[in-house]
């Protein structure tokens, strides 16, 4: 390969780079517009397919759309590996999985039969849109939200661990005082009724039939409300904690636009050096 031909290609690879990476050109902003509609499409025609009066009509029709649909998200994704300078960043970054996973379906449909039902993960290829429309603020607030997540991942297991013990505990005992006659056949389907209770859903398959069993079933219904409220408090306790640690550090990072003292305490609404009013 002579220079020249170096140079056409990664002119190539620069100019594909900036419509498909690139949100800040008109066709980069035309191609993600294109993409999130054609991915709509495509998952609009994939539940059309699941109907069953809609697919033995349309059948043929319908395949043929997935496979166009197919095949465009396959050129766009071999065309990101193409023009990017670290194609195994991206290729194991979560929307280059995401991508890879929206076009494998129908391919493996020539080997495991409805496997292309699969392509419905499609769907998560619109999270895209927050970078297409450049919604940082929302984009930000799911990162509080991941940290929080993350920060409370510990009490959360512990508390789904004292869950899992109440429930074979109450299970056990849901098997003694019912027994098989009233549909408690085993532990394991009386832990079942147990969670069932816990969460509040309320299948109503199985139900006790004697007074001692009615009355742990209403404890274990009270418990279940409170059961559902924990996590709850302990996300939105460790959120709150993010946003105050978010704004506490943009405050100590906040520099004064008239004498450029950084470092303000938390409470500062002025710069302590000349007066000025922060931006907060």
């Amino acid at each position: 390969m002579t220079s020249t031909d170096k140079t056409k290609i990664d002119t190539l690879r620069q100019k594909i780079y900036i419509i498909i990476y690139g949100t800040n050109t008109k066709a980069g902003k035309l191609f993600d517009v294109l993409l999130l509609f054609f991915i709509l499409l495509s998952v609009a025609v994939l539940m059309l397919e699941s109907v069953p009066g809609i697919d033995v009509k349309y059948h043929k029709e319908l395949i043929l759309l997935e496979w166009v649909f197919s095949s465009l998200f396959t050129i766009e994704y071999l065309l990101r590996i193409f023009s990017t300078d670290k194609p195994l960043k991206y290729i194991f970054s979560f929307y280059g999985i995401i991508d890879l996973l929206a076009i494998l379906p129908m391919y493996l449909s020539f080997f495991i039969t409805g496997s292309n039902l699969l392509s419905g993960i499609r769907i998560l290829r619109l999270l895209r849109l927050f970078r297409v429309l450049k919604l940082m603020q929302f984009i930000d607030e799911g990162t509080r939200l991941k940290n929080a997540l993350k920060a409370s991942s510990n009490k959360i297991i512990v508390f789904l661990y004292f869950v899992v013990i109440i429930s074979v505990m109450v299970g056990t005992i849901m098997y003694i005082i019912e027994g098989p006659q009233h549909g408690f056949e085993s532990i394991p389907r009386s832990i079942y009724w147990t969670i069932v209770t816990l969460t509040t859903v309320g299948y109503g398959d199985i139900v006790p039939h004697t007074v001692l069993g009615q009355i742990l079933s209403m404890v274990v219904m009270v418990i279940g409300y409170g059961i559902i409220a924990v996590p709850t408090g302990i996300v939105s306790a460790e959120y709150v904690h993010q946003s105050k640690k978010k704004k506490k550090k943009k405050k100590n990072l906040e520099v004064c636009p008239t004498c450029n003292i950084g470092n303000h305490p938390l409470e500062a609404e002025y710069c302590y050096n000349c007066g000025e009013k922060l931006k907060i």
